[in-house]
């Protein structure tokens, strides 16, 4: 501190000691408890790369913030094909940082992940029915319901399915995925039609 005499106070009629006392802030001791919960994203395959990052954080005293620790690891994930992907954070990961909180502790209350979910497909082979005519009845068409392929993905497609006489049979088939299209990513059900 300064002081300023007052006007009429002479300095000289006085023996003036300034003493300057103590100023202490001392840290929270008490437990401060930091709560992290992951960033989430569900999604359903599309042949495209997804990222989830991030991360909420809830504190036990409103003082404490972000700003007060460090984190050391990866707050993000990455992923393509049909899984879910953990971001991995774990408390050991995070670091009280500030002199002012003493007795700080992390918890993760939910990591962080991505799901991408399999595309439901539908095959159906083709129905078809005529009168006898001595000749045999086929019907080449498989149709695709469902979610569909992704882009740039899909199947090829071999009907067999064939009847000449009076009756009704299943026009059976088989099917190959093309290239770079992953059995993984798909729930595909296939489903025959009828010939009769």
């Amino acid at each position: 501190f300064t002081y300023t005499l007052n006007e009429g106070t002479k300095a000289e009629n006085y023996n003036i000691t300034p003493v300057e006392g103590k100023l202490e802030v001392t840290p929270v001791t008490d437990k401060v408890t930091v709560t992290i919960t992951g960033h989430k994203e569900s999604t359903t395959y599309d042949g495209e790369k997804h990222t989830v990052s991030g991360y909420e954080v809830t504190t036990s005293n409103d003082l404490y913030t972000k700003a007060n620790f460090k984190f050391d690891g990866t707050s993000e994930v990455k992923g393509t094909d049909a899984d879910t992907y953990k971001m991995g954070l774990n408390k050991d990961q995070f670091k009280n940082t500030s002199k002012n909180f003493t007795n700080v502790e992390f918890a993760v209350e939910e990591d962080g992940q991505l799901v991408i979910s399999k595309r439901n497909v539908t095959l159906t082979s083709g129905s078809d029915s005529r009168v006898y005519n001595g000749e045999a009845l086929t019907k080449k068409d498989v149709t695709v319901s469902g979610d569909g392929f992704a882009k740039d993905e899909g199947a090829t497609y071999d009907v067999t399915g064939t009847i000449t006489n009076v009756g009704e049979k299943a026009n059976t088939f088989t099917y190959t995925l093309n290239e770079g299209t992953k059995a993984e990513n798909y729930n595909i059900t296939p489903v025959e039609g009828k010939l009769i």
